[in-house]
This record gives C-alpha cells, sequence and structure tokens, in this order.
C-alpha cells in the first residue's frame, strides 16, 4: 500500500524567505492547490487559545492559510466549537472576545470568525458514523457541517488526556458540539454541583425533555430522561453543571477518532500542524508551561492520521528541555518505568496510538508515510 505524503519544512529563515512565506510555500508543495475551492464555503479550524495562555498559534499563520485559499476564490472562515469546561470559551460571545483578545479577528487573519455551534453550543448537526465502534451519530457544530471544505491548522503540544493534541484531536473534539464534547468525555450525562447550585430554575425552564427538576431548592437531573443535549450547561449563569469526565483515556482516543471521520467523511479536507511552543498541555489551560522540546517545524498533508505520526516521530526525536514538566517526569519514572516516548512520559496514564491506530482502523488515513523536507 503506497505511504501517504507529509510534507515538512524547519523553522530557519532569512532576510528573503520569512516563515510566513515558507509555511505558503509549504502548503502548496504539499499540494492544497489541487483542491477546488471555488465559490466552496471553507471552514479552517483552529484553536484560538484560552487568555492567559501564550503558546497558541499567532492569528499571522491562519492569515496565510486564509489567504491562500481566498486567491483559489474560496469562501473562508476560522471557527473551532465551544468549550465543555468552565472558562472564557464556553459561549460564543465569551469565545469570540477570546479570540480577539488573542489577536484573532477579521483585520489580522483576513476571514471572518464563526463559531460553530453557535451561542450556547447548542447549534449542531446530526452525523452518522456506521464504522463507529463507540458513536453511532456524532454531534457535530453546524457551521462546520455546512462548510463544504475542511482545512485544519493545528498547535501540537501535549494532553494531559490524550497524549497529545494533533490534527486528530484538534478536528474531532474541536468541531464536537457541547452534546458531543460530553459524549466523548462522559457517557454523556451531565451532573449538578450542588454547592454552587442557587436553585434558580433556568436550567429546568430550558430542558426540552423534563429532565431537570428542583429539589430542595438544588437542581436535580435524572439520567432517565436526560438526551445530553447539553442545553442545561449553557444556560446555567453559575457554573454549576458539568460533564461527569469520567470516560477512560482510550476510549476518549476513539470516539475523537469517530468524531473525526463524521466531520472529514466525504468532503474534501487537507491538514496542517505546526509543532512548536510544545507545551506539555493543551491550549485550553488559562497558563502555558515550559516547552518540553524545542521547536520543529511545520507539517502538511491530505492525511491527518500521518500527519499526526510524522508529528509524534519528529517530536519523539528531539531533545528533552532541561526543567521541563517532561524532564521532571522522566526524573520521577526512571526507577519504574520502561522505555517510553515523550509524550507517554508527560502523562504516563494516557496511549495516544490508540487514537491513530483506531483512525487507520476506521478508514480516515494511514499511519505508514513518507516525510518530504521542502
Amino acid at each position: 500500500m503506497e505511504k501517504s505524503k507529509v510534507y515538512f519544512t524547519n523553522l530557519r529563515a532569512t532576510a528573503k524567505l520569512n516563515l510566513l512565506q515558507k509555511l505558503e510555500r509549504l502548503v502548496k508543495q504539499a499540494g492544497i492547490e489541487q483542491i477546488d475551492f471555488k465559490d466552496k464555503f471553507t471552514a479552517i479550524k483552529i484553536h484560538f487559545g484560552e487568555p492567559g495562555n501564550l503558546a497558541f498559534l499567532r492569528p499571522n499563520y491562519a492569515k496565510v492559510i486564509a489567504e491562500v485559499i481566498k486567491n483559489l476564490g474560496g469562501k473562508v472562515f476560522l471557527t473551532d466549537c465551544n468549550t465543555l469546561y468552565v472558562g472564557r470559551r464556553k459561549d460564543a460571545l465569551e469565545h469570540l472576545d477570546a479570540a480577539y483578545e488573542n489577536g484573532y479577528n477579521p483585520f489580522t487573519t483576513g476571514c471572518q470568525i464563526i463559531i460553530g455551534d453557535g451561542l450556547k453550543g447548542t447549534d449542531e448537526a446530526y452525523v452518522p458514523v456506521p464504522c463507529g465502534e463507540y458513536i453511532k451519530e456524532a454531534k457535530i457544530g453546524r457551521a462546520v457541517m455546512d462548510a463544504d471544505i475542511v482545512v485544519s491548522l493545528t498547535h501540537f503540544k501535549g494532553h494531559e488526556l490524550t497524549g497529545f493534541g494533533g490534527a486528530l484531536k484538534n478536528i474531532g473534539m474541536g468541531c464536537g458540539s457541547r452534546a458531543g464534547k460530553m459524549e466523548m468525555h462522559s457517557d454523556g450525562k451531565p451532573g449538578v454541583k450542588s454547592k454552587v447550585c442557587v436553585g434558580c430554575g433556568v436550567c429546568a425552564k430550558n430542558c426540552a425533555h423534563n429532565a431537570i427538576t428542583l429539589v430542595e431548592n438544588k437542581a436535580t437531573i435524572d439520567h432517565t430522561q436526560c438526551v445530553g443535549c447539553g442545553r442545561c450547561i449553557g444556560t446555567c449563569h453559575f457554573n454549576a453543571i458539568v460533564a461527569a469526565w469520567d470516560e477512560s483515556n482510550d476510549v476518549l482516543n476513539k470516539k475523537i477518532a469517530e468524531y473525526t471521520w463524521a466531520i472529514l467523511n466525504d468532503r474534501p479536507h487537507f491538514h496542517i500542524s505546526l509543532v512548536i511552543d510544545v507545551a506539555p498541555f493543551c491550549d485550553c489551560h488559562a497558563e502555558n508551561d515550559l516547552p518540553i522540546i524545542p521547536d520543529i517545524g511545520m507539517f502538511a498533508s491530505f492525511d491527518p492520521v500521518a500527519l499526526d505520526m510524522a508529528c509524534a516521530d519528529m517530536a519523539n526525536q528531539a531533545p528533552i528541555i532541561s526543567g521541563s514538566y517532561l524532564a521532571e517526569q522522566l526524573t520521577n519514572q526512571a526507577a519504574n518505568c520502561g522505555e517510553r516516548d515523550h509524550f507517554g512520559t508527560t502523562h504516563p496514564e494516557t496511549n495516544w496510538m490508540v487514537c491513530v491506530d483506531h483512525a487507520e482502523k476506521i478508514g480516515i488515513g494511514r499511519k505508514a508515510y513518507e516525510l518530504i523536507e521542502i
């Protein structure tokens, strides 16, 4: 079987060729111009970064990709879906404020920003997943599914639940609506933090399935009635309703792969990953730790599975930065840990290979790749 092609460029720059020009050259060499963008709505899936975190991708990179697509006739927009956890991106208004605060706006990126699952994270499309082992119907942000073409622009970094956050996680988890994110992280049924609940009853009024009642002035959710739509999380002004976060990491990784299949199936897609500022934790954190390895470079491919493998392989060949979280973990585990890769050492309870293995199994792409350096 033919290997997937992954294109790579390092981060060396000259007065005649800066990094933004190298990124443009990379995606063109990787074949992005083969896609017919003419008058097609094109979603660039990106993480805008939680304010306080400085490791997220600068908007300059997004502008390069947006301009390439616009020059090919595409109708391009940047997108991400609302978060499940409490933070600055849990509804569309706060999400846009956070994006603007981090430098993402139509003037810096050359295109509009659309929050994929709407104001409260409930604007979703239901996508059948016939190949799914765990997911039979994915819940995807409607704006993402309305797009004709999907391009992912990913900051490759560590992640406490999946080992690393690459293209598959950026797409699969990132494009899930609030209900979709709940489905990946748990059985899809939220709970109530009774100490925080003030008994206002707004959640009960907004529940279409009569699953929420007030008992002694506290909200209670009947899981036999709850369908996991996530509307109660979006309507609670006191952050009293939360997801369970109880799914095993291996199952979470498989669900992410199945959501990725739902998003990419039957439409053109292209993927870019930047292995820079490789912090040990997700950009959803309101802080970023010291990178665990030096910056590597920029990668592009039509195959997100091969892309994640290439990024992981090159990251694992890189030296560990002294004083980083990874260096500390390596020291702590030295006495009782066998040989592990950088991301397995950083987060010993994770196994990132589960996601790429499952993604290959269900036909998203191939792990075997040919690395082409330009």
